[in-house]
């Protein structure tokens, strides 16, 4: 069993008010981490630090060029500590190694884009009739409270960290409860690749206690959250009161769109990981398999067929493509799903099964669903897939967009001027064709409608973490 301290304005600290927090491996339900929990002293000490770090400039006043120098070491670390982070994303949230990897990767590559990203993010000068030059500055927003969810928690902790860090922000940093140990080893790799201390506080605590005194604190001028769209409605209504600033990555029901035009053997065979990967636990998940009714009985038959052959076990070892879900609860919601999907009438073709001692779930293919089934608008966040008919173009559009959430989605055809017609018409802030990645380093990512507000990653989210400061120069 691995101890972590908390880190509070970049001072490790193993004794703290919260107490301690077990961490569970969901493939076995043991115990494999202890980390300090932050209480209410440790809170405001970060914060007290973070604003004095805001208001001195002490990370802000270096130059861009010279903070992208120092993300761009801490890129090189992470590199360095790759096998460490996916190994403590294997025992800690349940991902495969294979998987844990990746993103391991993935997470150099956000802090080396924004390094180079640091000093790209100008200002503008604009004509004005009065002689003189009128000067748009971008400038750091203030303290930012960061939190993080347990699906993805240390690649989207770099999704907040680096770009905010980019900017000059000071950043306190919030992971969730069921995975901290990540986000603690992120924020030593940081102070270890030269950021100031009083800039980095990582605080593992309960989302009722210190999320909720993060985010309504007077001292953060910036919310940056990931998690379900009910929190996310709620905590809009409470940085409300101070007119804080917050961009939300919310919760998803994103269709998989399949025309017969479509190379269906290559559809079969992706479409499976755009829904069952991390155990469907992914805001991404093509949830929803939209295919026109002519191939609707032959692709349901192959996708199945194709699910069943999903390696689901142990995430640490190299085969496995599927791990568990993270908790009993968690797994529990999605057979509770399956059993509402049958009383409406709908058909479980494959999977569905339970295994233990962790929380596994055979991926299931669910068809004969209407779009109007709980089991095709409700955000189950497992490894369920309701495969829906569709008549027609219009039709696809119209059953795509009737859902309240509006995040990601795929669309499967050769017809290119169709992908442009669907890929616009389709409400959702990302839209792949031919391909399962919703992702990706450089371009915006966020949703429309309850997936949230707010754009991470690319340059769009440089905007988020700064404020745009007029200064009038008069040449009089």
């Amino acid at each position: 069993m691995r101890r972590h301290p908390l880190l509070v304005a970049g001072e490790a600290v193993t004794t703290s008010t919260g107490g301690e927090l077990e961490v569970r491996n969901p493939a076995d339900d043991s115990v494999v981490d202890v980390v300090a929990q932050a209480g209410p002293a440790e809170l405001e000490a970060a914060l007290v630090a973070a604003s004095a770090a805001a208001d001195s400039g002490v990370w802000g006043s270096v130059s861009a060029t010279d903070r992208g120098r120092v993300l761009r070491r801490a890129a090189d670390l992470l590199r360095e500590r790759a096998e460490d982070f996916a190994w403590a994303e294997v025992r800690t949230a349940g991902h495969t190694i294979a998987d844990a990897r990746w993103e391991a990767g993935a997470m150099a590559d956000v802090v080396d884009y924004y390094a180079g990203a640091a000093n790209k993010h100008t200002g503008s000068v604009v004509p004005t009739p009065d002689p003189g030059l009128g000067l748009v500055l971008r400038v750091p927003v203030g303290v930012c409270g960061l939190i993080v969810p347990w699906n993805f928690p240390m690649l989207i902790a770099t999704w907040k960290l680096a770009p905010a860090l980019a900017c000059g922000n000071p950043v306190v940093l919030k992971p969730a409860s069921l995975t901290p140990v990540t986000a603690v080893m992120l924020g030593q790799v940081l102070l270890d690749a030269g950021v100031p201390p009083e800039a980095v506080s990582i605080l593992p605590g309960p989302g009722s206690s210190i999320g909720e005194s993060l985010v309504t604190d007077p001292r953060v001028a910036k919310v940056s959250f990931t998690g379900d769209s009910a929190t996310g409605s709620h905590l809009m209504a409470r940085v409300a009161p101070n007119v804080t600033r917050i961009s939300l990555e919310l919760g998803g029901k994103s269709a998989a769109i399949v025309f017969p035009d479509a190379d269906l053997e290559a559809a079969v065979d992706a479409i499976p990981y755009s829904v069952f990967a991390n155990a469907g636990q992914d805001c991404c998940a093509r949830s929803r398999i939209l295919v026109h009714r002519s191939v609707y009985d032959d692709f349901t038959a192959a996708f199945a067929a194709r699910t069943e052959q999903l390696v689901v076990g142990d995430p640490s070892d190299e085969s496995t493509e599927i791990g568990p879900l993270i908790t009993e609860a968690q797994r529990a919601t999605s057979l509770d799903y399956l059993d509402v999907a049958r009383a409406e009438g709908a058909e479980v073709v494959c999977g569905g099964t339970p295994s233990g001692p962790g929380w596994f779930l055979e991926p299931a293919v669910v068809a004969g669903v209407d779009n109007e089934m709980r089991v095709a608008r409700e955000e189950i966040f497992g490894p369920v897939a309701a495969v829906i008919p569709f008549e027609d173009e219009a039709d696809a559009v119209r059953i795509a967009n009737d859902s309240e959430y509006g995040l990601s989605g795929t669309l499967w055809t050769r017809d290119l001027g169709r992908a442009v017609r669907v890929g616009t018409a389709v409400r959702t802030g990302v839209m792949s064709v031919n391909t399962n990645r919703s992702v990706r380093t450089e371009l915006p990512f966020g949703g429309f409608k309850r997936s949230g507000i707010g754009r991470e990653l690319g340059l769009a989210a440089l905007d988020h973490y700064t404020e745009s400061k007029t200064l009038f120069l008069s040449a009089d």
